[in-house]
């Protein structure tokens, strides 16, 4: 993940593990990153709230800058 800001502002969120066996609080920050299975992507703007929840569950998705 980019410790710094990207140049257009938008980073690519990929869900690349599943949700089985997570806590409901994982559940609730997939849900609210427009997740909903596995190998699913969505573009966030890039803010501190989304970074936020990025790095509570860093551990089953992958972020990318968007060019």
């Amino acid at each position: 993940m980019a410790k710094t800001k990207t140049a257009s502002g938008k980073i690519l969120v990929k869900q690349v593990r599943s949700l089985s066996g997570r806590p409901g609080k994982h559940r609730r920050t997939i849900e609210a990153l427009g997740l909903r299975y596995t190998q699913h992507a969505v573009v966030h703007d890039d803010t501190p709230a989304v970074r936020g929840m990025i790095q509570q569950v860093v551990h089953l998705v992958t972020v990318e800058p968007v060019q």
